[in-house]
C-alpha cells in the first residue's frame, strides 16, 4: 500500500536511528529530497502525499545503504562545497566543512591579479575550484595521482562552467616541471594507519591512499614542504591541511624547510587545521 511523505519519512528516520546514524532526521530527509527530485520544503508543505512504488523502493534501498553506513554523499553522487555543487564518487575524498578554512586562509593571502596557485591531491576539485570561482584573474591547476580522480574534477569543473583551472594526473609535482606558482595548496593524506578514526563513521567508506601516510601521517607533507620551493615565486605561500593534533610538527617541518611567516590557523572547534608559510629567496 502507498505510503505518504510524512509516514515514509517518520519510518526511516526511526529506522536510521535504530541503525546508528549520527545523524538520522538529515540523512532521511537528504535522501527522500535526491529520491523524488524535489527540495526539504516540499516534504513538509506535501507531507499527506503519497509516493509512487517506484520512489518508495528506491527510498528504501537508500536507506539500506546508509544503515551499512555508506557515507550520503557517495548514495545520491553529490555533496556541496563552498558554493559549488560537485560530484563524489568512492575513488575520492568527500570534502569537508573544515577544508574550507584552507579556501578561506588561500584568499586571504593570494594577491589580486593574474596568479597561478597549485592544488596538489585535487580529488574533487573542490579547493581548486573554490578559489577559481572566487579570483577569475588567476589560474589554478590541480593534480592528483589517480586518473579517475582528475576526470571527476574536470567533469566538476564543466558543471560548475569554470574556465580558469586545469586538472593534470601527475603523482605530486613530477608532471609540473619548470612551472611556477604564486600559491600551493593542499590537503594531503595525513592519517597514520593505526588512526582509530579509519573505522569510523563515513571514512570507512573512503579511499585509505587519500587518508594515508607514512611516518605517521607526516610523509606527504614533509614531500610536499620540501619540494615546494622549487615550485613558487618568490615570496609565494605554502598552505596545507592537516590533522588536529599535528599543528607543532607540521610547523616544525614548514621551519626546517626555510619557510617564514609560519603559523597555524584554526577551525570553529579550536583545532589546529591549516598551517601557512612564505618562502623568500
Amino acid at each position: 500500500m502507498p505510503t505518504c511523505i510524512e509516514k515514509s519519512l517518520r519510518n526511516a528516520i526511526i529506522f536510521l536511528a535504530k541503525n546508528q546514524s549520527p545523524s538520522p532526521k538529515i540523512d532521511a530527509s537528504i535522501l527522500l529530497c535526491h529520491v523524488i527530485g524535489m527540495p526539504s520544503s516540499y516534504l513538509y508543505t506535501w507531507s499527506d502525499k503519497l509516493l509512487s512504488d517506484k520512489d518508495q523502493s528506491a527510498f528504501n534501498m537508500s536507506l539500506a545503504r546508509r544503515a551499512k553506513g555508506e557515507p550520503v554523499a557517495y548514495i545520491i553522487g553529490y555533496h556541496y562545497f563552498w558554493t559549488l555543487k560537485l560530484k563524489v564518487e568512492s575513488s575520492t575524498l568527500i570534502p569537508r566543512p573544515e577544508t574550507e578554512h584552507l579556501v578561506e586562509m588561500a584568499l586571504k593571502y593570494l594577491p589580486q591579479g593574474k596568479k597561478r596557485v597549485l592544488d596538489l591531491g585535487t580529488g574533487t576539485g573542490a579547493i581548486a575550484l573554490s578559489i577559481a570561482v572566487e579570483r577569475v584573474n588567476t589560474h589554478v591547476v590541480g593534480v592528483d595521482l589517480r586518473g579517475e580522480a582528475v576526470t571527476l574534477a574536470i567533469s566538476n569543473q564543466q558543471e560548475n562552467e569554470v574556465e580558469n583551472a586545469e586538472f593534470l594526473q601527475s603523482n605530486w609535482f613530477d608532471s609540473l616541471p619548470k612551472q611556477m606558482f604564486t600559491m600551493i595548496v593542499s590537503n594531503p593524506p595525513y592519517l597514520d594507519s593505526k588512526d582509530p578514526h579509519l573505522l569510523q563513521g563515513d571514512v570507512r567508506f573512503e579511499p585509505k591512499t587519500a587518508l594515508i601516510a607514512d611516518d605517521y601521517g607526516l610523509a606527504d607533507i614533509r614531500h610536499i614542504c620540501q619540494h615546494s620551493p622549487y615550485y613558487l615565486d618568490n615570496n609565494g605561500w605554502l598552505l596545507i591541511e592537516h590533522g588536529y593534533d599535528q599543528g607543532n610538527l607540521v610547523r616544525s617541518i614548514f621551519s626546517e624547510v626555510g619557510f617564514c611567516d609560519i603559523d597555524t590557523v584554526r577551525d570553529y572547534a579550536g583545532h589546529d587545521r591549516v598551517t601557512l608559510g612564505r618562502f623568500n629567496r
